[in-house]
């Protein structure tokens, strides 16, 4: 006897009607399709320190097989203790104040849902990574978009200011920025620290990028900043500073007592993160030098690419971090600049053979601004390819 679903399935209600394919798996699946060189998913294309595979499976070995303590295993939680003091300043407590994760996403989803309450306004800089504003949704909150300066992405406070209500629980901000590349300075966190001194706001601040910022700036994490510090969860990813976002293992540092209410939801959403991989962490962090070696490493990436693009008529906008660089199409000597930009990656996917990813798509409206963007985290033949292609642009 075979079984099949029917049309007897009871409807389901969606918590999320308005969410479909994201645009990064359909230029992948496009990307496969026509054999293009796919610089729109951002992950790397090369392979992380073999030392790091080594200590996975001496770590699988030595039996660390079950599950670890439900906030990471200790050494875990103590590296990055030492990494915040010595990168940032920041003195924490590992036991009460660092939790790990299941990768950043889930870090940025806990967060939201143990701080935000329904109708519990949550302010959202847009362009954004597009976890963000589900995530708010699912917690019945209420996104308020406050949108990034056109061109330079920089914040604007004044909109801030005016956006922040008697229902606003959070705002959210990402640093380096994905998808901009924008870095944020000392001058912004201050000024944000001064905006939030009067209020309960939370801030939950991604900074995944945090070991990707370029030309001698530094990453101005809000850990360096007391009065943000105090009302912050910060969020890290191990997957994009040592290229194994397959891993999905991530860290939020936050003041004990918000760590215990997010420890309440982690508990229920996740419970525990791959015990070997965070034996393997632990014991690579006792080497600094991979992740203080790491904004070298991307800048000659960005350089190698930004020459060749140079050679297009694409507009180069500022790359001051993450792996990321976006790129006006305006300029270009084909008609098909003026499609909108979501059509155009098709068509460059399609005819060119490079697939990026229009920044349309970071924003709840849709705006299309002629910008596309690009991920430069991969191989040097990789974007050597790419650029030949771009070339006959």
């Amino acid at each position: 006897m075979n079984t099949t679903f029917s049309d007897t399935t009871p409807p389901l209600k969606s918590r999320l009607p308005g969410v479909g394919t994201t645009i990064f798996t359909i230029m992948s699946a496009l990307a496969a399709e026509t054999g293009a060189v796919n610089l729109g998913q951002g992950f790397p294309d090369f392979e992380c320190d073999p030392s790091l595979i080594e200590a996975v499976h001496r770590a699988m070995l030595d039996g660390h097989n079950q599950y670890p303590p439900m906030p990471g295993i200790v050494g875990l939680r103590q590296a990055m203790a030492e990494k915040m003091h010595a990168q940032y300043g920041l003195r924490c407590d590992a036991q009460t104040e660092i939790t790990v994760t299941a990768g950043a996403t889930q870090a940025l989803m806990t967060a939201i849902l143990c701080a935000v309450h329904p109708g519990d306004e949550v302010i959202v800089l847009e362009p954004c990574y597009d976890s963000y504003v589900p995530a708010i949704e699912l917690a019945g909150g209420t996104v308020v978009r406050v949108p990034l300066t056109p061109g330079d992405f920089r914040p604007d406070f004044d909109a801030i200011g005016a956006a922040i209500g008697p229902r606003t629980r959070a705002i959210m901000i990402n640093t380096p920025h994905n998808p901009s590349g924008q870095v944020w300075q000392q001058a912004d966190m201050l000024r944000l620290e001064e905006l939030l001194r009067p209020t309960n706001l939370l801030v939950i601040s991604d900074e995944v990028y945090e070991h990707m910022v370029f030309d001698g700036q530094r990453h101005e994490s809000v850990a360096r900043h007391a009065g943000l510090a105090a009302r912050a969860f910060i969020v890290s990813s191990f997957g994009k500073t040592y290229h194994v976002t397959g891993w999905k293992v991530g860290t939020v540092v936050a003041p004990a007592p918000m760590t215990a209410e997010f420890r309440k939801v982690h508990q229920f959403n996740v419970f525990t993160v791959n015990t070997p991989m965070q034996h393997a962490l632990a014991a690579h962090m006792a080497d600094p030098t991979p992740y203080l070696q790491l904004s070298a490493f991307y800048q000659r990436k960005r350089d190698l690419f930004r020459e060749g693009l140079a050679q297009t008529r694409f507009r180069l906008l500022p790359g001051q971090g993450t792996y990321f660089q976006c790129v006006g199409i305006e300029n270009l000597a084909v008609p098909e600049r003026d499609l909108p930009e979501a059509e155009f990656c098709q068509w460059l996917t399609r005819e060119i053979g490079v697939a990026a990813i229009p920044l349309s798509a970071f924003y709840g409206n849709g705006f299309d601004q002629k910008v596309v963007r690009f991920c430069f985290a991969k191989k040097d033949d990789t974007l050597k390819a790419a650029l030949a292609r771009l070339a006959r642009l």
